[in-house]
């Protein structure tokens, strides 16, 4: 039986500036969301300082200042790169590989059980050479062992970021130290059942009834119980499922009021999903447009809605898209309200190659595929909004603000790391 390997980035965002700048290691480091509100990334050393995840700045400004905590702004463009990256490297080690996440995989392993430990060093030490992000490995005989396993590795000194539970003598002595809350598959609320019944670790989890399990907590319960029995119930995903929809959607970095950037935002958010869409060869049969005022802001006036378009033919162009979406946040504005975010959502997504003809102003629907298609060549080549609409504005006032961003090292030629 193949063994399976979870590989997880430790303190990814974080762990990704520092490749790029060494005067952030060994100093604490939060990374910030949207618009520079709140803490959702942060090295051992932010952890240590006691800076909570989901802090707003504002809150640990003192704890920032006092310890000089480097602080920056979110860099998806970074991030998204070294993912594939270290998911790319990951193939070396297994034609078998399930990207679970941005910053974990999992892989099937076939070796010898003596011969896991090695390997997992291997593969740590590999990733780390290709791309400077340091990981940890747990292997186990199923996933929910192996996401088990890759906790305890990230977290003991002695483990050194790399364990083997697979055929373990001391996998019930580790099962029996974790409380049920931190398995993976088991919320709030299967915790609180759980408690109930008097199952408070891991091991106690695994030795009970699979029927109470499947009764009291459905075929999910049923399947954690067998896999922390070594009974695979989780295969692979290496073909990832197909997108059911794509979203674009941002907050703003300021209060917006006026029709005319509300027309400029939901533009821009329609070129970038429909680029994203046809990337991956795909069709959307629905647009929708939405925002709201920021529900936050006690004292100002609410408003939200949405609106939807159900397209007698599918598309893949951002012009006839554009139209839809213009309509649509026409209808929906209403005056006097401060708006703090907008997005569009495509949905009724199918494969791009089988459209249908249509019965009527087809050779038009062609020519606007071609002309977007040498749109995206020429973006290619040349960057990002080398040629965009005008209905997306230039100045873009309303953008998110990331004062703080590292330069995007790895994906724009003009901000290529200079020594």
């Amino acid at each position: 039986m193949n063994a399976i390997a979870l590989v997880d980035c430790n303190n990814f965002y974080a762990s990704c500036e520092r490749v790029f700048d060494a005067r952030l290691v060994g100093r604490p480091v939060v990374v910030l969301s949207n618009n520079d509100g709140c803490v959702v990334a942060r090295s051992n050393e932010a952890k240590a300082l006691g800076i909570r995840m989901g802090a707003p700045l504002f809150q640990v400004r003192d704890l920032v200042d006092l310890h000089n905590v480097a602080v920056l702004s979110s860099n998806y463009a970074l991030y998204g790169d070294m993912s594939a990256r270290v998911m790319h490297a990951l193939q070396e080690f297994s034609p078998e590989v399930e990207v679970y996440s941005i910053d974990e995989a999992f892989l099937s392993l076939d070796c010898r059980p003596e011969w896991l430990p090695e390997l997992g060093r291997r593969i740590r030490e590999r990733v780390y050479k290709l791309t400077g992000v340091p990981v940890s490995v747990g292997i186990a005989a199923t996933k929910t062992l192996s996401k088990f396993a890759g906790e305890i590795a990230k977290k003991s000194e002695k483990a050194g970021g790399v364990l083997s539970l697979f055929d373990s003598p001391h996998l019930d002595t580790a099962l029996e130290r974790t409380l049920v809350s931190d398995v993976w598959g088991v919320g709030r609320q299967y915790t609180k059942l759980l408690n109930a019944r008097g199952i408070t670790n891991a091991l106690q989890l695994r030795d009970c009834d699979v029927r109470w399990a499947r009764m009291a907590m459905t075929v999910v319960g049923a399947r954690i119980v067998e896999e922390l029995r070594g009974v695979a119930c989780l295969p692979l995903q290496l073909c990832p499922p197909p997108k059911r929809s794509i979203t674009c959607s941002r907050t703003f970095g300021r209060a917006v009021t006026t029709l005319s950037e509300i027309r400029e935002a939901v533009a821009f958010f329609m070129t970038r999903a429909a680029e994203k869409m046809r990337r991956r060869g795909l069709c959307a049969s629905a647009v929708t447009v939405f925002f709201s005022t920021n529900r936050f802001n006690k004292s100002a006036r609410q408003y939200a809605n949405s609106a939807t378009v159900e397209l007698a033919c599918p598309t893949d162009t951002t012009q006839e898209l554009l139209s839809h979406a213009m309509r649509l946040a026409e209808g929906i504005f209403r005056e006097g309200y401060e708006f703090k975010k907008a997005g569009v959502l495509l949905s009724g997504i199918v494969p791009a190659s089988p459209l249908t003809k249509r019965m009527h102003d087809d050779e038009q629907n062609e020519r606007m595929r071609k002309v977007i298609r040498a749109v995206d060549r020429i973006n290619a080549k040349l960057g990002r909004d080398a040629v965009r609409f005008a209905v997306s504005g230039l100045k873009r006032e309303w953008m998110t603000r990331c004062e703080k961003r590292s330069p995007r090292y790895t994906t724009s030629w003009s901000e290529l790391l200079t020594v």
